[in-house]
């Protein structure tokens, strides 16, 4: 399975790779760079074509190379597993956390209303202004960082003799055992939640009329032009996802209506958002007039979203905890200890 995991996101790298080299030859196609007209909190927003196109199809090609070379090796060399291994996590920040930018979490925020609205024509946007090539490209970046990462934790696991499927080793996992994600992975859960909801509290006081951290001017030209209601709207999913977030650290969050929750319903739509949540956290301290996040005016209504960071890794050990504590008993090695109840299972064997 693993050689698998390798060889398909070896596929993926190498057809990235090659588009990417297309646009090399070409000169057209490249998404990023000063060409995008949406980019101005973009990471690459000064790449020029001539340099990034290249520099894409390098990266990919040579990532390609380096799951075929871990697919071929059970037992690589200390210093060929450290390189490997290094140079693919390198890969896999840089798909996720700079070509991924901030329009990836606008875009997951704003989704539901613009499903929701558009059969009433709400809100009136043109949507070719947010479906664009950049944005399918991002897309495209975020499948292949988690294939690569996949790919590279079983070939991990494989190459320190753990079951490559689950992790588990013979000597058990100490901070990986039940109990142990259970309450480090609490202490996560309310970490990840509370951040949301500061950032919600900031915009529903503003459609409430009070500027906090913001002039009285600048609040009432949002609710003059109806701004403010759209970042109502995202407070108000902000607010859901908290709880949804603590719900990660509730009986509730594994049995609903007296049906067992399944792992993954709740730990990838949590894994997304803290992935999207670093890559607009990154775009945020690196867009332009980011400097104005600690010397500007209005810098108290911005201080939920300097703790972005704190949110992304606490929500992403909130999730792993919630799958650690959950899952049942490993198919392939046979560790572990399923739980009739589907609650919290028994400790490795």
């Amino acid at each position: 399975m693993t050689n698998t995991a390798l060889k398909v996101a070896a596929g993926w790298a190498a057809g990235y790779g090659t588009l990417a080299l297309g646009w090399a030859v070409t000169g057209h196609g490249f998404p990023f760079g000063p060409g995008d007209a949406r980019n101005s909190a973009s990471p690459l927003r000064a790449l020029d074509a001539s340099v990034g196109a290249p520099l894409f199809a390098a990266v990919l090609i040579t990532a390609a190379l380096a799951l075929l070379a871990m697919a071929g090796t059970d037992r690589p060399h200390r210093l060929a597993r450290i390189g490997l291994a290094g140079y693919l996590w390198l890969v896999v920040a840089a798909l996720l956390f700079v070509v991924v930018d901030v329009r990836a979490l606008t875009f997951a925020g704003y989704l539901p209303m613009l499903i929701g609205g558009l059969p009433f024509g709400w809100p009136p946007i043109d949507y070719s202004l947010i479906f664009t090539w950049a944005l399918a490209n991002e897309v495209i970046a975020i499948v292949g960082g988690v294939l690569i990462a996949r790919a590279v934790v079983r070939w991990l696991r494989r190459t320190r003799n753990a079951c490559e499927s689950c992790g588990r080793t013979a000597v058990g996992g100490g901070w990986t055992e039940p109990e142990a994600a259970r309450r480090w992975g609490k202490v996560a859960a309310y970490v990840a939640a509370a951040i949301p909801a500061m950032y919600a509290a900031v915009r529903i006081a503003w459609g409430l009329g009070i500027p906090l951290g913001i002039s009285p001017e600048f609040l009432a030209d949002m609710h003059r032009t109806g701004l403010v209601w759209a970042g109502v709207g995202l407070a108000s999913f902000a607010l859901v996802g908290s709880f949804l977030t603590i719900g990660l650290t509730r009986p509730w969050g594994e049995r609903l209506f007296g049906r067992r929750v399944p792992i993954r319903l709740a730990t990838i739509p949590a894994s997304l958002v803290a992935i999207f949540v670093m890559s607009a956290s990154v775009s945020l301290f690196t867009g332009d007039g980011s400097e104005k996040l600690f010397t500007g005016e209005e810098r108290a209504a911005v201080l939920p979203m300097l703790l972005w960071p704190l949110w992304s890794v606490a929500l992403g050990l909130a999730a792993y905890g919630y799958h650690l504590r959950r899952r049942p008993a490993c198919k392939v090695c046979d560790q572990g200890v399923d739980s009739p109840a589907g609650l919290v299972p028994g400790p490795t064997r």
